[in-house]
């Protein structure tokens, strides 16, 4: 299906196509009083004050009698389980978002097709399982820990409500392969930067075999990550070009 991302169309969401209008509109603005008097300070002082009111993002639940015979270990060396198991869920959270971004992802090549240096659907199918068993290792160290893996603990809310954004790009129908991968892109760069943080609290609080298993799915990121990059550099290289040259661009 033919759909390129940069296209050139019948655009009139910039002020430029509509001169007359546009000027009428500037004028209009410039004219206009301002809907409240003072300067955004108001709204600062709103912030905060609803800011000191809230009660925050919810709670760690508190672990089994296993987890909590580690949790005293852990204080007894400085440490607070609490912040790990946090971060356990708020990884698992975004792992198995990680499947359904992929499964789209793999929608959306059915529809628009591939291009020279793009993605195949054996690369895209292994990145999802891949996901998958990254999903399947959190779950099993919370549990290890004697934790809850359907929890939703607050950093695994937060990070719920900042990348909501990327699988709902993802699905929008009027988004080829090309752009989806940018989103993936997104969800990449995350998924590689947490579980950096996640072997350093793994090996602070001497989970020394946690955080290898937590290296070694940082080994595969870190190979999603490349190939998503080349994936999006090959495709928007192939767009820009013209003739014959641009034969096997991206739909």
């Amino acid at each position: 299906m033919e759909r390129k991302a940069s296209e050139m169309g019948m655009n009139r969401t910039g002020i430029s196509v509509h001169p007359v209008h546009g000027k009428k509109a500037i004028e209009g603005a410039e004219k206009a009083a301002p809907s409240s008097p003072g300067d955004a300070s108001a709204i600062a002082k709103e912030r905060q004050s609803f800011a000191r009111e809230a009660s925050g993002l919810g709670t760690v639940p508190p672990p089994n009698l296993k987890g909590m015979a580690k949790a005293a270990m852990d204080l007894l060396k400085g440490g607070r389980s609490t912040v790990l198991m946090d971060k356990l869920g708020q990884r698992a959270g975004f792992e198995r978002t990680g499947v359904r971004i992929y499964e789209a992802a793999l929608s959306k090549l059915d529809v628009f097709g591939t291009w020279e240096g793009g993605p195949s659907r054996e690369q895209l199918e292994k990145i999802r399982l891949d996901e998958l068993s990254h999903f399947a290792l959190v779950k099993r160290t919370i549990e290890k820990l004697g934790g809850d893996p359907t929890a939703v603990t607050p950093a695994a809310n937060l990070q719920a409500n900042l990348s909501e954004g990327v699988p709902k790009m993802l699905v929008d129908p009027r988004v080829n392969l090309l752009q989806s991968l940018e989103g993936l892109l997104t969800a990449e760069l995350v998924d590689n930067a947490s579980w950096e943080l996640l072997i350093e609290l793994a090996r602070e609080l001497g989970h020394t075999e946690i955080a290898e298993d937590f290296q070694r799915a940082l080994d595969v990121e870190q190979e999603h990550l490349a190939l998503v990059r080349a994936w999006i550099a090959a495709g928007t290289k192939l767009e820009a070009r013209v003739g014959e040259e641009a034969a096997g661009a991206p739909a």
